[in-house]
């Protein structure tokens, strides 16, 4: 049989395995909430961390933390920032309680890891205790939210780099198919001539102003209320803690920090990760909106519009030999459509709060950072494996440029709408070119026709 230890909480004793880390609180969250089975996010564990060293660090400096034992939980806390017991962080990313299980169990490993670097027994709560030694100064609803603000920030890098580099692409391809002419198309009827470069060039400009919106809402991210404790007042810090701990964070995290100038307001109210998520949303439905594009122009090859080449990137049919299906563009495609239904879940989380203090920030997290890592790689693997390949079937465009009656527009201000109407519903009811209606009618002069039909000039 595996040995335990024997601790207890005000709701009654559990027995831990011996060689545990965790304690009797995280193990209650652990059978409390098997939700999803996933651990909480590596990033946010690491973050939460990073919050028990610039609190102790502090604490230690006001002189109302012990030094030897300040000292041991950073160091016990740089250890699990360097990615350390991460298997002791058991608790479900989902939990009840605003987070207190997430806390506690950061709480508890800390302070067992810090028993034993200072030469005690793990469960011997008389060396290092949980609560009131590596938990100083904070609640859970000021450590948890700081966090959770720490991890978005974080996750956020990568996405926007990702994004950078998609954007060079696609202006890359702007410049590669800017002699590329096609014909352009609105409710997915041909419209009027233009180069396919520019249609490059406008998702370059769509993912900039993405970038530029997560820009935004990131500055959001960095305002924390750290020091608030339960719900604003700052009960149980001292003064010298409320007056440094945010510096002590912002020297560690290299993130300017700011303390929000309302506690109770930042603890309670969580529109700023809403306004992440919604700017999420709207980077994700932009991708997927160009990739719906992407679809129908490379659609066919032989039966469809055929403008474009997708590179093939695996067999598209258990049964039908050759064929190659738009993979990437329909994964990120999938992605959008799930950062959409995480924004809604985050929206109701964010709405659910109550009084002074928001309970659900668990699934709001959970939601979050998920739509931070799967945009992430949806973008990357967009840009590697779709945007860097694609080629312009030249001919293929030029040809439906030719046959379509879109061009006819261009003549309106010369022969008028309804002259220049009845030559397009001859040209379809025909098949005659526009341009061969126009001379047979002498609508207009050879030279003319040329000059204004020209699809460079109409683009």
């Amino acid at each position: 049989m595996e040995e335990t230890r024997l601790e207890s909480d005000s709701i009654g004793t559990l027995e831990i395995p011996v060689d545990a880390y965790y304690g009797v609180q995280t193990l209650r969250g652990k059978m409390n909430f098997p939700i999803t089975g996933h651990p909480m996010h590596p990033a946010f564990v690491k973050n939460i961390a990073q919050i028990k060293i610039a609190a102790a660090q502090t604490n230690r400096e006001s002189g109302e933390l012990d030094a030897a034992i300040a000292d041991a939980v950073i160091r016990a806390c740089r250890e699990i920032v360097n990615g350390e017991l991460r298997e002791a962080f058991i608790v479900d990313a989902i939990q009840g309680g605003a987070g207190t299980s997430a806390n506690m169990n950061m709480n508890e490993v800390a302070a067992n890891r810090a028993i034993e670097l200072m030469g005690g027994k793990k469960g011997d709560y008389s060396v290092v205790h949980p609560n009131d030694h590596v938990n100083m100064c904070q609640s859970t609803n000021d450590v948890i939210p700081t966090a959770g603000k720490l991890t978005a920030l974080e996750l956020l890098e990568p996405l926007k780099d990702a994004l950078r580099e998609l954007e060079v692409e696609l202006l890359s391809k702007a410049v590669e198919f800017r002699d590329v002419m096609k014909m352009g198309r609105t409710q997915l009827e041909d419209a009027v001539p233009m180069r396919l470069g520019q249609s490059f060039h406008a998702y370059a400009t769509m993912i900039r102003r993405d970038r530029k919106r997560l820009a935004q809402t990131a500055e959001e991210m960095k305002i924390i209320n750290l020091g608030a404790t339960a719900i604003g007042t700052g009960i149980n810090t001292s003064p010298y803690y409320q007056a440094n701990i945010v510096d002590a964070l912002t020297k560690l995290t290299g993130i300017d920090l700011v303390k929000a100038e309302d506690l109770f307001d930042a603890t309670e109210n969580l529109d700023g990760f809403v306004a992440l998520s919604g700017a999420l949303k709207a980077c994700a439905i932009n991708l997927s909106k160009m990739c719906n594009d992407l679809r129908l122009l490379s659609s066919g090859p032989k039966t469809g519009f055929g403008e474009i080449n997708l590179p093939p990137m695996q067999n598209g049919s258990s049964i039908m030999p050759g064929k190659v299906n738009p993979v990437i563009p329909e994964v990120v495609t999938q992605v959008a459509y799930n950062i959409v239904g995480n924004d809604t879940a985050i929206a109701m989380a964010a709405e659910a709060g109550q009084m002074e203090l928001n309970a659900f920030e668990p699934v709001i997290f959970y939601n979050l950072f998920e739509s931070l890592d799967t945009l992430e790689a949806a973008v990357r693997t967009l840009t590697k494996n779709c945007i860097r390949g694609i080629t312009a079937n030249r001919e293929r465009c030029r040809d439906l440029l030719e046959s379509s009656v879109g061009i006819v527009t261009a003549v309106c201000p010369y022969i008028g709408y309804k002259k220049a109407a009845e030559a397009a519903k001859e040209s379809l009811e025909t098949g005659v070119p526009v341009r061969k209606i126009l001379r047979d009618r002498n609508l207009m002069s050879d030279e003319l026709i040329d000059r204004i039909l020209d699809p460079a000039r109409l683009a």
